[in-house]
């Protein structure tokens, strides 16, 4: 706790060093920043900021995975790359963190991956529809076991005080990133080490394993991290294949998992832009979103589709958002496949800065073999959002209404297949790919904010559609702390909330409200995480670390359980839960694989990857 004030503190400090335009920016300098921004409090005598000789015993990896996606992500965010590195270099110990005890290791650290065992959780979901839905089989799991769930295992994630990578289960082997950028093999029944490797940032995206060429039986694994770059690794043994860097802007963040077909990998690509341009003098804004393919082979390009066609330029409008546009619209899910059409579907984030562009908060889908835009459904025009805007009189035009979700493609019952959509505005649209995405029916199941409504996935089992809802509230602060990158609380009263819907026309089957918080400090009831189905059970994670399992016929509770506590961990790792956000949970083969630990935007930190089993 300590250690997370004193990193707190100091890069608070830091964020306030923020350059101009990347392209512009010169060279970060740590100590010329520290100098400048840092000194009057490191170098003071204020009890609350700890002095420079106490920041230096502090590795300077920890303090650059703090900056990434750790305590001070929040604070950080407008920050470019070279000054967190610079910053980190600077202030702390060269070198990475310890590696892992040799105890931790499997007795076998090679992983025999020949072969996709049907069942598997490939990616983001199992099924390249993106329904998050597991068979019966699939599952090992049924209703009335799902009761009798017990935690088997748990493996600490060192240093992080979030957990915010996929897990990916294939047979005996889950693979797994984490913020500080280390991707591990672990073992299934018993969390052991196979190996670990060292990404250059935060590992986020689920993986994807895929054979390394039609004729082969060794597999890669194929994963982004949040600074841009793209790695293809050996499934066996850990070792890098290649990487490739997917954007040359340094805002970018490879969220979504990418999906594969024949000899290709389809890549989306979103920014942190929209966040760093809170700093009033970052020329705001110059990324466009993106979906690159990749040969799996080599990660040569195939070819690039951008979800803005004009690239942006200076603006004169003195009305305008932002100095540079049009920008934005970035894909931060899993492209969804289809391939009886030859498409991809993908779904798009607002605009960062003027002017508001067609491909905007819209779902569209991309020729498979050329990546030629076919078709694009906009739901919310005009949606221009981001820092330059949020601060000037009147806010922004848009009402940051982004698609952060997958869309799911569903053949129903009457033979129809449809898309379906969740967006921030807490509105499901159903769409008809056979005609251009028209929307057949859509309806409301969450008031929608900037961080509201559905936002990192839905699922399926064939008749209805779950969608879960964040509309987090928060409650400002009166006098808050300067040191203190959290100028308000969550609240414990409003947010939340899961619904099913029925595929064909919409209808709300049955509604569950969120469970109430209380008086438990840091608590929400906002559901902003993906959900995942099996045969007659929904799971949905709260803001407020629970991990909740429901009857799909009516929505009532099955089985609870609160991951905020402390853990004995497999591989001794000091680790704690925390909240539920992003990644959903993880079903194959009788067990349930659920992180816990996400502090961005107000959450409860946590470090630690759970796994559960039915107890006989």
């Amino acid at each position: 706790m300590v250690q997370r004030v004193f990193l707190a503190a100091v890069l608070l400090v830091v964020a306030l060093a923020v350059t101009a335009h990347p392209a512009l920016s010169a060279p970060a300098s740590g100590e010329a920043v520290y100098q400048k921004r840092c000194a009057a409090c490191h170098d003071s005598t204020n009890p609350r900021v700890p002095p420079r000789d106490l920041l230096k015993k502090l590795p300077a990896a920890r303090i650059l995975r703090a900056l990434d996606f750790g305590v001070m992500m929040n604070v950080a965010s407008p920050m470019t790359r070279d000054e967190r590195e610079a910053v980190a270099a600077f202030l702390g110990i060269a070198g990475r963190d310890a590696a892992p005890s040799p105890k931790n290791y499997c007795t076998d650290r090679n992983v025999n991956l020949t072969n996709i065992p049907k069942g598997a959780w490939n990616g983001w979901s199992p099924g390249t529809e993106n329904n998050r839905y597991q068979s019966r089989d699939a599952a090992g799991l049924t209703a009335d076991q799902v009761q009798r769930l017990k935690l088997k295992w748990a493996y600490g994630f060192d240093g992080d005080v979030n957990a915010i990578g996929a897990p990916t289960v294939i047979g005996r082997y889950l693979f797994v990133g984490s913020a500080g950028g280390a991707v591990q093999a672990l073992d299934v029944r018993s969390g052991c080490v196979h190996w670990i490797f060292q990404a250059d940032g935060p590992v986020r995206s689920a993986i994807l394993a895929v054979p390394v060429d039609k004729n082969s039986s060794r597999h890669a694994l194929m994963f982004g991290d949040l600074t841009g770059w793209y790695y293809s690794v050996d499934a066996s043994t850990g070792r890098l294949l290649w990487k490739k860097r997917i954007e040359s802007h340094d805002s970018v963040r490879l969220t979504g998992a990418a999906v594969a077909y024949q000899d290709m990998i389809f890549v989306p690509a979103a920014s942190w832009e929209e966040t760093r341009s809170t700093n009033t003098d970052y020329p705001c804004c110059t990324f466009r979103g993106s979906v690159t393919a990749l040969r799996i082979k080599d990660g040569s390009q195939v070819w690039k589709t951008y979800t803005i066609e004009e690239e942006p330029k200076e603006l004169k409008n003195p009305n305008a958002v932002g100095q540079w546009g049009p920008s934005g619209a970035g894909v931060w899910s899993s492209p969804t496949l289809d391939v009886k059409r030859g498409v991809l579907y993908i779904t798009t984030g607002d605009n960062f800065s003027s002017p508001g562009t067609s491909m905007s908060d819209a779902v569209a889908a991309l020729e498979i073999k050329t990546g030629r835009i076919m078709w694009a459904k906009q739901v919310t025009p005009n949606d221009v959002f981001s820092g330059a805007c949020t601060t000037k009189p009147g806010g922004c035009p848009g009402p940051d209404f982004d698609f952060g979700s997958s869309a799911l493609l569903l053949k129903l019952a009457n033979g129809r297949e449809l898309l379906f959509a969740g967006q921030k505005s807490g509105v499901v649209y159903a769409l008809d790919p056979e005609r251009k995405g028209e929307i057949v029916w859509q309806t409301r199941v969450g008031k929608g904010s900037a961080n509201g409504g559905v936002q990192w996935g839905m699922a399926s089992d064939g008749q209805k559609i779950y969608a879960q809802v964040s509309d987090v509230a928060r409650i400002r602060r009166g006098n808050a702390d300067p040191a203190d990158p959290n100028t308000s609380n969550l609240d414990p009263n409003q947010g939340g909330g899961l619904t099913a819907l029925r595929a064909e026309n919409g209808e709300k089957a049955w509604y569950a409200p969120p469970a109430p918080c209380g008086s438990k400090p840091g608590c929400s009831p906002a559901q902003p995480g993906a959900v995942t189905a099996i045969p007659g059970v929904v799971f949905s994670g709260s803001v407020d670390g629970h991990i909740r399992a429901l009857s799909t016929d009516d929505g009532h509770v099955l089985w609870d359980f609160d991951t905020v506590r402390s853990y004995e961990t497999v591989n001794g790792v000091k680790a704690n839960g925390g909240s539920l956000d992003g990644a959903g949970p993880v079903i194959v083969g009788g067990m349930v694989f659920v992180n816990s630990g996400y502090s961005k935007n107000g959450g409860l930190p946590g470090n630690v990857l759970l796994a559960f089993a039915p107890e006989n």
